[in-house]
């Protein structure tokens, strides 16, 4: 099943290209027009390339597998992929394409010995979009990707890294607590040294997380008093989003007072069964310790529930 999602991903991901690209030749991409996401999945690319080579020697081809599978799912598809769309839409933005064609070419001829027919199929679909040079007969004649140390760029990999925790932590939020999909939530982000090179992917966040606005800041600001933000410290950012805008505090505060009231009645029932001398003196062991570990569990919900509802302040 997980071979045939990822064959699915693939497939779909070069069908996306193609379109994209009409089924014509697209021109390589000058040095200077090359956005930091490209240095990225680029860097990217390099890395997995001379990593897989050095596996494939060791002949450890299961690890060799699982890194290319980890780049073109979780780095390709999950971020640049979806990174170009963007561009895509956008008026005058540096089209994606040249990049997108060049890493899942290399990516199709680097894959081609775990997935041989899926990956000659993609490839000879793909090459309408290759230079006449770059074409041929057969991906299982083409090269090999070799190493490439001067595409390496780290720079472009710290700031794309926090761009993903970044987006990744909002979106967590919203799972945890279930944020309907059309609702918008916002966010501000400090991060005083990255500020510079993030501030241009504010839009991309907020596409990515659904998060608008997201701002960016050059020092962390103190919060005003009686504000509920939930602040998040992440490797080179934090990240602060108002309760408001992922929860309706006053419903909210009428749930959790609720489920409160709930636990305590529970708590007093428990304890006074637990107090109760005939009780303990007829009922087995295990039922009591079972009570005990109840009461045990319903006391730490107890106080997890009341440090929520600190966390919201007075309505």
């Amino acid at each position: 099943e997980a071979g045939r999602n990822f064959a699915n991903k693939l497939w779909n991901a070069t069908r996306f290209i193609i379109g994209s690209a009409g089924n014509g030749e697209v021109s390589p991409q000058s040095p200077a027009e090359t956005p930091l996401e490209d240095r990225w999945i680029l860097s990217r690319l390099a890395r997995t390339v001379a990593s897989v080579s050095g596996l494939m020697a060791d002949f450890q081809f299961g690890e060799a597998q699982r890194q290319i599978y980890d780049f073109l799912w979780g780095e390709f598809c999950d971020w640049y992929l979806e990174i170009a769309k963007i561009r895509l839409r956008a008026e005058g933005a540096a089209s994606p394409l040249p990049v997108l064609v060049s890493v899942m070419e290399t990516s199709l001829r680097l894959l081609h010995p775990f997935m041989p027919f899926l990956t000659e199929e993609l490839w000879h679909n793909l090459s309408g979009c290759l230079p006449p040079e770059k074409r041929g007969r057969s991906i299982s004649v083409a090269p090999y990707p070799e190493p490439d140390e001067a595409a390496v760029n780290p720079d472009s990999e710290r700031v794309m890294a926090a761009v993903i925790e970044i987006t990744r932590t909002i979106r967590n939020v919203r799972a945890e607590h279930k944020v309907a999909s059309h609702q918008w939530t916002t966010a501000r982000i400090y991060a005083d040294e990255l500020l510079t090179p993030l501030t241009p992917y504010a839009p991309v966040i907020e596409t990515l997380a659904r998060a608008r606005p997201v701002s960016l800041h050059d020092r962390r600001k103190e919060r005003p008093q009686g504000e509920n933000t939930l602040v998040m410290v992440l490797n080179d950012a934090e990240v602060a989003i108002p309760m408001e805008s992922i929860l309706d505090l006053k419903a909210e505060r009428k749930r959790l007072e609720t489920e409160i009231a709930r636990l305590e009645t529970d708590l007093t029932r428990l304890e006074t069964r637990l107090t109760d001398r005939e009780f303990l003196g007829k009922a087995p062991a295990a039922v009591i310790d079972r009570e005990r570990d109840k009461l045990a569990e319903r006391k730490d919900r107890l106080e997890k529930l009341r440090e929520q509802l600190t966390k919201l302040g007075q309505p």
